[in-house]
């Protein structure tokens, strides 16, 4: 039997272990561990997490709560758990054998893919039956973006809208295709905008996505636009300057698929925005936001290899994860995009815009904005499950607690995609849960210490997690994957969509 074909095997066997699981009510059992609450509450110490079916049967101490004789068995000593880990920004690839193990395996239970495609519907069908052993997913549309769009010819999914009459049937069409919210981008008309925010609203779907050129932040988030992705020009609304910044915004000439020139023509903005930033203004931006419920996702893992392209780890161990093409691809948008006619002032902006962007993130939440940790997967060297552990070290280093990054990875997306009884640890909640080998509330780096992980009562033991991690390399090293998706912007352009 070919490599392929084994692990193919293998994952099929997997997901029936699943959806058995699920129905069977078989059981696991988390001994002497530490429960991190992620509401805020203190830990605690000692207890057993006994999972039946796909629930949290229990929580307790040995003496309260009793391990049935046929459950699968977690010595959890020295160790603690804490829910599975949502990334709020994904670009799935269309290799099955690559992209779902690699986010369980890292704890990452849940994500949020922003690169709506029939493909990705179908995952997060399967994985809701049972059949597909992956994260549990919720799904974008299409781009809605202006006509002519940044992303014609770049092999991403978007749909051009030039007026409010098309912006509505798009919605329409999206919806009806699957897509469980609608995304918006940077070259949208306001009379478009405003209808796809009326339709969306109509038909009871969010919409999120990018700022467009033409709206301000308060604006979008007046409408009702529920997350912003990435920086990029959100924070011209934070400038002193921001009148003259929007004025200049609105004389950039593009064409379709243009999405460099896009990039370099709004890159002394941000420079300026970042250098203009306004303490007193940005705080009644961001009490706005706060007040809407608009949610921030910053996506600061993508940002650091956009601005800082020269920190990148070229021999990074995680690339073995990867088939050849992806980290050819990987390695071609460094040198030619990211890296290439660089000049030393052009180095030096980018690692000033670098910072400035921790330091608006960090204004954002103190102002009281709710973050979502979100990665932007599918860009270069932003890795599938790895990269979310990443994203949380970025948001501590922009001055959230380690409790406060974890919330961005859990308890803070569960409640913004309207997942009941996920993101936290507690009796009837579902069970998915990271076990971990060190306190991440000591050091928010110790999430990457990933022990076991349990999705929806499915138990990945440590031994079973290696075999994963070797499944998956064997998998990116044959060369042999199922298709990819059409294409995301991402891997064409300096930063992802």
């Amino acid at each position: 039997m070919s490599a392929p074909a084994a692990h193919a095997m293998a994952h099929d066997a997997m997901a029936h272990t699943v959806a058995h699981t699920a129905r069977s009510g078989s059981a696991v059992a988390i001994t002497g561990t530490t429960v991190i609450d992620t509401a805020g509450g203190r830990p605690r110490r000692d207890v057993t997490v006994l999972v039946r079916g796909d629930r949290i049967a229990a929580i307790g101490t040995a003496r309260e709560v009793r391990v049935p004789a046929d459950a699968e068995v977690v010595d959890g000593r020295g160790k603690f758990v804490v829910p599975g880990f949502i990334d709020s920004h994904v670009h799935g690839s269309g290799q099955e054998e690559i992209d779902p193990p690699l986010f369980l395996v890292n704890g990452v239970t849940t994500v949020r893919d922003l690169n709506g495609q029939a493909l990705l519907y179908d995952w997060r069908d399967r994985v809701a039956a049972g059949t597909l052993f992956g994260p549990r997913s919720v799904v974008a549309s299409s781009i809605l973006d202006g006509n002519p769009s940044l992303l014609a010819g770049l092999g991403a999914p978007y749909v051009e809208v030039a007026n409010a009459k098309e912006a509505r049937a798009a919605v329409r069409a999206a919806v009806a295709g699957g897509a469980d919210f609608i995304k918006v981008y940077v070259r949208l008309a306001p009379d478009a905008y405003h209808a796809i925010a009326d339709e969306s609203r109509r038909l009871g779907v969010p919409f999120v996505g990018h700022t467009p050129d033409a709206i301000s932040l308060t604006e979008a988030s007046a409408a009702g636009q529920r997350s912003f992705e990435h920086v990029y020009t959100n924070w011209f609304a934070t400038s002193s300057e921001e009148v003259e910044i929007r004025r200049r915004l609105a004389e950039i000439s593009v064409g379709g698929g243009e999405y460099n020139s896009w990039f370099n023509q709004t890159h002394p903005l941000e420079v300026r925005a970042a250098r203009t930033f306004d303490p007193a203004r940005a705080r009644k931006v961001f009490r706005r936001l706060a007040a809407d419920g608009s949610h921030q996702v910053p996506t600061l893992a993508q940002h650091r290899v956009f601005d800082l392209p020269e920190s990148v780890a070229l021999h990074d161990d995680r690339l073995r994860y990867l088939p050849a093409a992806t980290r050819d691809g990987w390695q071609a948008q460094l040198e030619q995009v990211y890296l290439a006619g660089r000049s030393a002032r052009d180095v030096a902006e980018h690692r000033e815009l670098f910072r400035a962007r921790v330091r608006w993130v960090a204004a954002a939440h103190r102002a009281g904005v709710p973050v979502l940790a979100g990665t932007d997967t599918g860009t270069a060297y932003v890795y599938p499950g790895f990269s979310l552990h990443d994203e949380l070290e970025n948001l501590v280093e922009a001055g959230f607690s380690p409790l406060q990054a974890l919330q961005a990875a859990t308890v803070a997306p569960a409640r913004f995609l309207g997942l009941r009884d996920v993101g936290t640890v507690r009796r009837d909640a579902v069970a998915d849960l990271a076990v971990l080998d060190a306190d991440p509330l000591a050091d928010i780096r110790n999430t990457r210490r990933v022990h076991a992980v349990v999705v929806r009562g499915m138990l990945i033991s440590a031994d079973r997690r290696e075999r994963m991690l070797g499944d998956i390399e064997a998998a990116a090293a044959t060369g042999t994957l199922s298709e990819r998706l059409a294409g995301c912007a991402c891997t064409q352009v300096p930063q992802a969509a």
